[in-house]
């Protein structure tokens, strides 16, 4: 079976091996990953030591359920990130294609690919959208998100009323939710699906027991419950979003889209900006099927400045 090119944010070493310098002089705007995450706090010794039980299991799902308001009739899959999730669709719907509208995440596809669907741009059946899309943040109403279909959420947190988690009990649904990329913390790994039970006991079959660690169970949980942590954050990564575009702009940009955790930009030449940004050690996004743009995460609070020097 063919497989298809999967370009990522990241690649930090070879744009070192090319550009120079040390990883704490790069700064990687490559990537919608929140640049201050979560505190994590002390993480107990047996969450390192042992088996994950029952109970961290039930505690990471019920903060889930309150943080997200998932409904009663759905299920809360957790897994070692959402590209375990992803991995894992084509093997609970029954089908031979699936509809992944485009511009868009190229990692469903390439799991879908694997597994020797065809790959639409419109049509009936099985759908996947990105919700908000990347990487334009394009929002698909709730009139477009008919089943069956993969809801990915994975940057839903920064607009929570924007979220479809109430289609998740609906049949043929699933809603897939990232925890790194909000939380900032992405190496830990963590995902969820939420769905019908019948596709959450496929999706557990499929991934086998213990798919999360014990410190990111507990972690999850702390920072699922932590309401007052994601309040001030969307406020922060809003004003943030508000500054780099006005930094982009003055800098000859065009806003194409973007969430508050990435933007996106026309900027005629694309791979010419990401060839200066990496001269002043600044690594951005550029993508193969657009020569124009180009995507840029949020600087942390301390590097700004570099930014702007590099532009």
């Amino acid at each position: 079976m063919s497989s298809t090119p999967r370009d990522h944010g990241g690649g930090l070493d070879a744009a070192i091996a090319k550009y120079g310098g040390q990883r704490a002089d790069w700064l990687d705007l490559s990537t919608g990953i929140n640049p201050v995450p979560y505190p994590i706090g002390e993480i107990d010794a047996e969450a390192w030591t042992a088996l994950p039980d029952s109970g961290a299991f039930e505690r990471l799902a019920n903060a889930a359920r309150k943080h997200w308001g998932v409904p009663e009739g759905a299920e809360i899959v957790p897994a070692q990130g959402a590209s375990a999730l992803i991995a894992a669709m084509p093997h609970v719907f029954n089908g031979r294609s699936v509809v992944i509208p485009t511009p868009t995440y190229n990692e469903h596809a390439a799991a879908f690919r694997a597994q020797g669907y065809d790959i639409a741009g419109a049509g009936a059946g099985l759908r996947v959208v990105i919700h908000p899309n990347n990487p334009d943040g394009r929002l698909w109403s709730t009139s477009e998100v008919s089943g069956p279909i993969v809801i990915d959420e994975s940057f839903c947190d920064i607009a929570p009323a924007d979220s479809h988690i109430q289609l998740a009990e609906r049949p043929d649904t699933v809603v897939l939710k990232s925890f790194g990329k909000f939380w900032g913390l992405a190496g830990m790994r963590l995902g969820f699906a939420i769905t019908t039970p019948k596709i959450a006991q496929k999706l557990r079959n499929e991934i086998g027991p213990w798919a999360v660690s014990g410190p990111a169970l507990q972690i999850g949980a702390r920072a699922l419950e932590d309401h007052a942590w994601a309040d001030t954050t969307r406020d922060r990564l809003a004003q943030d979003a508000e500054r780099l575009d006005a930094v982009m702009l003055k800098a000859g940009a065009k806003i194409v889209g973007g969430t508050t955790l990435f933007r996106l930009y026309d900027v005629n030449d694309a791979a010419h900006w990401q060839d200066k940004l990496a001269k002043g050690h600044v690594w951005s996004r550029i993508f193969p099927y657009s020569d124009r743009w180009l995507r840029l995460g949020l600087p942390a609070p301390d590097r700004w400045d570099q930014l702007e020097a590099a532009l």
